[in-house]
């Protein structure tokens, strides 16, 4: 017998043939990427690994919905001898019950059911104190037979699953460094999107803590994208509309003016680097700025797709899945908030005059900074 890692994928399998074999390249091309030294082997269903796999590095790659380390046993080598030698390096000795789950693929001149009785009779022929139990065994031991090789494995890692990263293209990200918006990056990254994150740095709004906050967030991330690169966007532009909004006695429009100069540097930026749209986390009604209402206002800034994948989630669902993806601690790290904030901003603007204010307003006409 001999060892290898045996990777499983889910809705590539789904594809037309030509589709899932460029998925699958995708996918095996991004596990080389973390682990250049593998030799990597596909089949319709599965990828094969041989080498130093780290199971920390696989288990983040999207795509992958779980892998094992097998032990190979070749159509030449007895499978009931390989099974015995198997459990008993395993430790089936030390457990009092145990279930053999049986795949196969291929011909064969038996179904799966008749294998695990065979094999089964077998092990307790081995092992005598041993008895079944298929509902919750102490146990569980995975035979896996294709065509005539046979593979072995008792344990199932899960992976991360969705999509190889890449298949569906780009997009930019615009991220704070708080809750929501980097797991709403990391929500399109698991369909398969490439992220390309931004951090729009309001000049004289936000400090330095807020900025060291979204490169933490975003190292987090590299995890499941090594190659991300947090870009710093410096722009004036808040600081001259403010000045404008509270001389004309309309401040509370603040967020809206940021977040809709916001969107069109993510729409600079996605053109620049090729991205299909922009994603970031709002969520309905959670601050004023995304209400329905406002939400209309802000989607007009942008030309492209604006992607909201928590928009239906509340604060906890966001919270549940920053705890899951490991970002987060960082997110509710220290860091001051936006000194831009109106005491009373407003919840229910009309895009009419917004788009009025805007063609009256002399820091429109500041142009989009280089990012």
């Amino acid at each position: 017998m001999s060892k290898k890692w045996l990777v499983r994928y889910s809705e590539i399998f789904l594809k037309s043939d030509p589709v899932r074999r460029q998925w699958e390249r995708v996918l095996m091309n991004n596990i080389r990427q973390v682990m250049p030294d593998l030799k990597i082997q596909s089949e319709r269903g599965r990828i094969w690994l041989n080498g130093d796999v780290r199971p920390d590095l696989l288990k983040n790659i999207f795509g992958i919905v779980s892998f094992s380390e097998v032990e190979h046993v070749p159509h030449e080598e007895s499978l009931e001898d390989s099974l015995i030698e198997y459990c008993r390096s395993h430790g089936i000795e030390q457990a009092k019950t145990f279930a053999l789950r049986i795949k196969r693929v291929g011909r064969h001149g038996f179904s799966s059911n008749d294998k695990a009785i065979e094999l089964g009779d077998v092990v307790r022929k081995a092992f005598p104190h041993l008895k079944v139990n298929l509902a919750a065994p102490d146990k569980e031991i995975h035979v896996e037979i294709r065509q005539d090789e046979c593979y072995l494995y008792d344990t199932v890692i899960k992976g991360v699953g969705g999509l190889p990263l890449g298949v569906e293209g780009t997009l930019v990200a615009l991220v704070s460094g708080g809750i929501d918006s980097p797991v709403a990056a990391w929500m399109m990254m698991k369909r398969g999107c490439r992220i390309v994150p931004i951090f729009v740095a309001l000049d004289t709004f936000l400090d330095e803590t807020v900025l060291a906050r979204a490169k933490r967030v975003v190292e987090v991330l590299r995890k499941y994208q090594p190659d991300i690169q947090l870009r710093v966007i410096h722009d004036p532009y808040l600081a001259a509309a403010k000045k404008e909004l509270i001389r004309n006695r309309q401040e509370k429009y603040t967020c809206l003016f940021c977040k809709r100069r916001m969107y069109r540097i993510a729409e600079k930026v996605a053109q620049e680097v090729g991205a299909k749209g922009i994603v970031n986390g709002e969520s309905l009604g959670q601050v004023a700025s995304q209400t329905l209402d406002n939400l209309v206002v802000l989607s007009d800034a942008a030309t492209i797709p604006v992607y909201r994948p928590l928009i239906g989630f509340d604060k906890a669902d966001a919270i549940v899945l920053a705890r899951e993806i490991g970002t987060y601690d960082e997110s509710t790290s220290r860091a001051t908030g936006c000194k831009a904030v109106p005491k009373g901003p407003s919840t229910k603007a009309h895009l009419t005059e917004i788009l009025e204010m805007e063609r009256n307003m002399e820091a429109t006409k500041m142009p989009l900074p280089v990012g």
